[in-house]
């Protein structure tokens, strides 16, 4: 059994904005498992069903962001799974809108929901997809741009995104990592049409 763990934010003004990928990431492959992610579990919302032939359980934190790993913690324990069973899904300012990159462990980089999940689970030996949504800005406008809504053209590159996530979650699932890393760590993102104004 796998968990898989999409990070955002849970109030309905996040909804489209670059900090909210890993739950849509959720969202789409619930949507690719006929799974129903809403009942309540260890500050969760989670889902339980079969993608790829393997048993999953796809959660979305209910805490904010920077607590993330309270609940991620509370499910491995609810369900005795190891962090090896564990892939959590995030966006990451410093990889271009449009690009994922996939990875059997390593640091959380600037991301505050990520640090959460290491520091409250005590490694970072856990398999993540990270979901780009640079180019990367300042620190100082760093927590804006993520919080903000997403423009019509970026939110088409983060459709597209979103779609391969699911496919190379299923590959890792059916295939293992080092087929999904083989696979889709190479690939660049289309590039974004020129921007509207909405």
């Amino acid at each position: 059994m796998r968990l898989i763990v999409g990070l955002g934010n849970p109030d309905p003004e996040y909804q489209w904005t670059p900090h909210n990928l890993g739950f849509m990431a959720v969202d789409e492959l619930a949507n690719r498992g006929g799974i129903r992610v809403e009942r309540p579990e260890g500050k969760a919302l989670v889902g339980r069903g079969k993608i790829a032939g393997e048993e999953v359980i796809l959660a979305k934190p209910q805490t904010y962001m920077n607590l993330s790993g309270i609940s991620v913690r509370d499910l491995l324990g609810k369900y005795e799974l190891g962090t090896d069973n564990l892939l959590l899904m995030w966006d990451e300012a410093q990889l271009p809108l449009g690009t994922i990159r996939i990875h059997p462990d390593g640091s959380a980089g600037s991301h505050n929901g990520a640090k959460s999940v290491i520091s409250s689970v005590g490694t970072q030996e856990f398999a993540r997809l990270r979901l780009g949504c640079g180019p990367d800005h300042p620190l100082s406008s760093r927590k804006e741009y993520v919080l903000r809504p997403m423009k019509k053209a970026e939110l088409e590159v983060a459709a597209r995104m979103i779609g391969e996530a699911g496919d190379a979650v299923e590959m890792i699932l059916s295939q293992g990592l080092d087929a999904a890393m083989t696979k889709y760590n190479r690939r660049k993102p289309e590039e974004p049409e020129e921007a509207e104004q909405d």
